[in-house]
């Protein structure tokens, strides 16, 4: 089918080229209008969190899921809240917010009289503003932050300075959005691929896969602007689509190429030399990116339409690549590769002499090689078993400014960080003073207050907010949220709890509840589609259990760098976070898992090319390697230079992820390719290539039946 297909694109040259110049043309004059179509929101139908958040912003217009500002004030010593200077300082910063952010809705000792906004000593209070949402993504609201530190940069409370914490203060304080963008991220990732397809082809030939990254990013905005008139996509496949696309689209192209001129080297010509690398390589690049686009797909099982969107269209990354390299870049090829392919100072006549050796002596320390890469991978495996996914820790997303001060004031009076996000009740206005007092009594709140004004209760509800000590991003403040669910409960018919660590909470259990199911999806379906594409039971079984095994290591990465701190404050000057952003581990789960098995689709299509040929499993080994190993290396650095360029804004979330999917990568093209597959294979003998004649009907392919003698497997030795 392949060959057949190469032989139609290479006879309708002048009209494959056409078409796709037009579509990547008309991709570049709308990927504007794609981007900011892409949606900023996310929801959780169906939980509690979600639902309430919803009716309060209904009926409020604020507060819920978007996090409060929180002006803090210590007072000097021999200050109190209770003095009268201090109660009209207060009052002033309220009525100060107010002027400077019209709608907000606000709250302090001054206007409730609750110890709920005072620590213990009584030095240290602190204010709650809502402000109207403004349209940023993800509920934040870093305008108004602005807004608001401008206003109160002056105020003082009984001789004490304002200083204004909160999330989205917090947020402006890292650089906010001013990070190097998407266009430049994707150049910096574009120049470092480059630098090593240069060294790769040694020709003009490295500018080939760059063009074919452009012309599939391009198309794959094209689509998903029509896509966005269907249904939601998230904001978030922006950033994967330049960067994740940039990777997978090279890594295609580069295979191909190299196998372009491998069977040029090997005496072929013109058309005849890109249908031999087609039904090779193009075969594999085919197997490879319908598994990367099931890895993505397979995200449409859980029950969160903002990760069903990165689902859907997460799988045209992987699948318009494809495509583009198996129809444009075979013209590409024809046409031009020959001319490009100057000044040709290395050769793919031979196998990497270096790659050769190294697999030979993978081949003959195959059980110590193995168990060498069993212990690294065990140790990261274990790390991962304490990952905690949750919210981001306060305290890593800045480090100096008023907003880290107002948050360190907080947390050393022992109101603590959970200020920054009150738990936000929904209840009936007459059950307001009860709910309240009940919330009181919660272990973890430091206290709780009720309202009987127009911002506080409208159309019959009452929103009563709790101060827990712990933030959302803690087991303690995760612990807090439950007990404060079953105290509400318990204290009204239809009282309902919200707020930003209950949505969070509801975020959490309604991807990780699903998550088993998404891994067997994925699993199997990947299981069926290598079992036909290598003829074998033994080798897809292999494949998916390591890949999930790389993945787990990736996650080991990123629970000792950032949630433990060992690294995460040398390398970024970030401390431990204690949890890791919930959608982090689910997203590298999903690329990684499809992005690693480009290298295994890349290595065992050519061993099990090389033993038909040879019917040597050691040889099939040692010349598999000897072949893909400097391109998986080659490709594997690609990405991690995409990754690295993603880790170059200032959020650390962004840097939690692409941590994450750089360690993946490096761990799984070392550690795995080259020394536990390789190892693994050689151990396992002729039953890599075993395929019985039933499962081989249901896969609709020859059955493959290795003789049991063993004599061959010494010739590749």
């Amino acid at each position: 089918m392949m060959t057949a297909l190469t032989r139609w694109v290479l006879g309708h040259k002048r009209t494959v080229m056409i078409a796709w110049l037009v579509i990547t043309i008309v991709g570049i004059a709308t990927v504007g209008s794609a981007t900011h179509a892409f949606s900023k929101k996310f929801s959780v139908p169906g939980r509690e969190g979600f639902t309430t958040n919803d009716r309060i912003a209904h009926v409020y217009h604020q507060g819920g899921r978007y996090a409060p500002l929180v002006p803090v004030v210590t007072l000097p010593a021999g200050e109190s809240v209770s003095s009268p200077a201090v109660r009209a300082g207060l009052e002033q910063v309220e009525a100060t917010l107010h002027t400077a952010i019209p709608g907000v809705r606000t709250a302090s000792f001054a206007s409730t009289g609750s110890r709920a906004f005072v620590s213990a000593d009584g030095r240290t209070t602190f204010v709650l503003a809502y402000p109207l949402p403004d349209n940023e993504s993800f509920g934040n609201n870093t305008t108004a932050a602005k807004t608001a530190a401008a206003a109160l940069a002056n105020a003082t409370v009984g001789g004490a300075p304002v200083a204004l914490t909160g999330f989205d203060a917090l947020q402006n304080q890292t650089g906010g959005s001013n990070g190097p963008g998407v266009l430049l991220e994707a150049m910096l990732g574009g120049l470092g691929a480059l630098l090593v397809l240069a060294f790769v082809f040694a020709s003009l030939n490295a500018f080939v896969p760059i063009l074919m990254a452009i012309v599939s990013i391009m198309t794959t905005f094209l689509v998903l602007w029509g896509l966005t008139g269907v249904t939601d996509v998230s904001m978030i496949v922006e950033f994967l689509v330049a960067l994740i696309g940039l990777g997978v689209a090279i890594d295609y192209s580069l295979l191909i190429v190299v196998r372009w001129r491998e069977e040029r080297a090997h005496g072929y010509t013109g058309d005849e030399a890109v249908v031999r690398a087609m039904a090779t390589a193009g075969r594999a690049v085919v197997f490879s990116g319908t598994t990367v686009a099931i890895g993505l797909l397979a995200m449409i099982v859980l029950p969160l339409p903002f990760l069903r969107s990165i689902g859907y269209a997460g799988m045209l990354i992987p699948l318009i690549s494809v495509i583009v390299a198996i129809t444009l870049l075979p013209v590409v090829l024809a046409k031009a590769g020959d001319r490009l392919d100057w000044p040709h100072i290395r050769s793919d006549d031979r196998a990497s002499r270096s790659w050769t050796s190294w697999a030979r002596f993978v081949v003959r320390r195959r059980r110590a090689v193995a168990g060498a890469a069993a212990l690294i991978l065990a140790a990261l495996v274990v790390a991962a078993a304490q990952l905690q996914p949750g919210t981001p820790n306060l305290n890593t997303l800045s480090k100096k400014g008023d907003a880290r001060a107002g948050l360190v004031a907080l947390e050393r009076s022992g109101i603590g960080s959970g200020a920054l996000e009150p738990i936000e009740v929904l209840a009936p206005s007459s059950d307001a003073h009860n709910v309240a007092g009940a919330l009181r009594s919660v272990d973890g709140v430091h206290g709780a207050f009720a309202l009987a004004t127009p911002q506080w209760q409208r159309a019959g509800t009452a929103i009563v907010d709790a101060i827990p000590t712990a933030d959302g991003s803690t087991v303690a403040g995760r612990d807090t949220i439950t007990r404060a669910r079953a105290a509400a409960h318990a204290a009204g018919a239809g009282v309902k709890v919200g707020g930003v660590g209950a949505e969070n909470a509801d975020f959490v259990s309604a991807i990780y509840g699903s998550f088993p199911e998404m891994i067997a999806i994925i699993a199997v379906l990947t299981f069926v589609l290598l079992a036909r594409a290598f003829r074998s039971l033994l080798l897809p079984l292999k494949a998916v259990i390591l890949n999930v095994i790389s993945v787990a290591a990736a996650w080991g990465v990123i629970t000792l760098v950032w949630q433990e701190g060992h690294g995460s404050n040398l390398l970024w000057g970030i401390a431990a976070t204690h949890s890791v952003t919930a959608w982090i581990p689910l997203m590298v789960f999903a690329f990684l898992f499809g992005l690693s098995m480009d290298y295994e689709v890349f290595i065992l299509a050519r061993m099990r090319e090389e033993y038909d040929r040879t019917g040597s499993t050691d040889a099939a080994v040692i010349r598999g390697i000897g072949r893909t190993g400097r391109l998986v290396t080659s490709a594997a650095l690609i990405l991690f230079l995409a990754f690295v360029s993603m880790a170059s804004g200032p959020q650390t979330d962004v840097k939690v992820f692409a941590t994450g999917l750089a360690a993946g990568i490096l761990l799984d093209a070392t550690v795995i390719r080259a020394l536990l597959v390789p190892a693994v294979v050689s151990l396992f003998g002729r039953w890599n290539w075993w395929l019985p004649e039933r499962p081989a009907k249901w896969l609709r392919v020859d059955p493959s039946l290795p003789a049991p003698a063993a004599a061959a497997d010494s010739a590749g030795a």
